[in-house]
């Protein structure tokens, strides 16, 4: 099973990942895009990486807006897998 970042570690790590906070327990994001079309493109980019990586996101979309959580559910807490889908998601901004 994949170890629970220390509260130390996760604050550490949201130093490293520009506009992402810690809210209800997730690494969470909000992000604004030219259009629907621009937003459903880079979702679709953030499915294929979560895919290979086997780690999903919690995600919601309205026309332009993508807000995203992540959590390991079956660890309970941030662990470094959202640290690493949080770092891959930077990229493709």
């Amino acid at each position: 099973m994949v170890e629970i970042l220390t509260e130390r570690a996760r604050r550490n790590a949201l130093t490293q990942l520009p506009n992402w906070r810690y809210s209800d327990d997730k690494l969470c994001i909000s992000l604004s895009f030219k259009d629907f079309a621009a937003a459903w493109a880079f979702m679709s980019k953030v499915a294929l990486m979560a895919e290979r990586m086997d780690h999903h996101p919690e995600w919601f979309n309205v026309y332009n807006r993508v807000d995203i959580s992540l959590v390991t559910h079956d660890a309970g807490g941030i662990t470094e897998k959202d640290i690493a889908l949080a770092q891959g998601i930077n990229q493709l901004l």
